[in-house]
């Protein structure tokens, strides 16, 4: 990827991005899709660069937000300079994994949430970043610097930001392309049968609840995610999940959608728990991906939080067998 600085008349100024051609196995892909994840926007924000004139193939052709790319195809992106932050550095504590010029891995605590909303700017992730960092990655805009990907408040465990937007253009290309590997472990309600499987579906927002996601049969976003069971308890089963795709909510979904869902989990399955724990039992423990500068491939864990390893403890010792 390469950025350009470039300023459109007496306009505001634009950062010009090239991004990598497309791989053979990208091809086919809608652009809208694939570049979401490349420059770190949204669907609906691709297409409005798309309308407006902002994103064009190299050789000057317009592109619409449903064209299937193919392998080779390369994009102009001219996304507006972000303006100024307006939320405030907070000297919050991280639990640092990781740290170099390009990226900070972070163990993030359960019940932390990741970047401020509407109303809400205080005590997020993103505040504590401000603070530890001084900069970070502009491309996600004003509320989200440096978040190539997140966490659910009430899910613990690992995250990589992007200090900059070279690496945040690669980390999110990573993850687009499945070469970044996530993996989670969680205790799930019920005896799970089969010790491995894949839950492939289509996930879309609830129409009759706009804070929750469900499986659809159409007009859905892909979502897989790969099983495997650790440890089984009769009532309670131990499941590692990989993550192929990275939709929200994913892995709460799709374990509710095949009858076990996670415990704690009090959005998508609100039950009285045995258990003393505020929030799902989904821990983000494994993140492997290559350096965005250095190339390597480099791998990290979290433990598991203290909560969730006295859950495991208990069930160890038979007491909810």
């Amino acid at each position: 990827m390469h950025n350009m600085v470039s300023t459109d008349g007496d306009k505001k100024s634009l950062n010009r991005i090239l991004t990598a051609p497309v791989l053979p196995e990208q091809a086919g892909t809608r652009l809208d899709s694939y570049l979401a994840h490349v420059v770190g926007d949204s669907r609906a924000g691709v297409q409005k660069l798309l309308e407006e004139g902002h994103i064009y193939r190299v050789d000057g052709k317009k592109v619409k937000p449903n064209y299937k790319l193919k392998a080779q195809d390369t994009f102009w992106v001219e996304q507006v300079e972000p303006i100024p932050l307006d939320v405030q550095p907070e000297n919050i504590p991280l639990d640092i994994i990781y740290e170099d010029e390009d990226v900070i891995v972070i163990n993030k605590a359960r019940g932390m949430v990741v970047h401020p909303a509407a109303g809400n700017y205080t005590g997020t992730l993103v505040n504590a970043l401000l603070y530890h960092c001084h900069n970070l990655s502009g491309i996600n805009g004003v509320i989200r610097p440096g978040i190539v990907h997140r966490l659910d408040k009430d899910t613990s465990g690992i995250m990589i930001v992007a200090k900059n937007d070279m690496a945040h253009i690669d980390l999110a290309a990573q993850i687009q392309s499945k070469t970044a590997h996530r993996e989670y472990i969680a205790v799930v309600r019920g005896n799970v049968k089969d010790d491995k499987g894949t839950i492939d579906t289509l996930i879309a927002r609830d129409t009759k609840d706009r804070k929750k996601m469900t499986v659809v049969q159409a007009k859905g976003r892909e979502a897989i995610t790969d099983y495997e069971v650790l440890e089984r308890f009769g009532k309670y089963t131990i499941v590692r999940c990989l993550l192929r795709t990275g939709r929200t909510h994913q892995i709460r979904v799709h374990m509710e959608y095949i009858g076990h869902p996670v415990v704690g989990d009090t959005k998508y399955s609100p039950m009285k728990m045995p258990f003393a724990i505020k929030g799902q039992a989904l821990h983000s423990a494994k993140l492997t991906f290559v350096h965005p500068r250095s190339k390597q491939r480099m791998s990290f864990d979290a433990p598991l939080p203290e909560d969730m390893q006295k859950i495991i403890t208990r069930l160890r010792n038979g007491q909810f067998n």
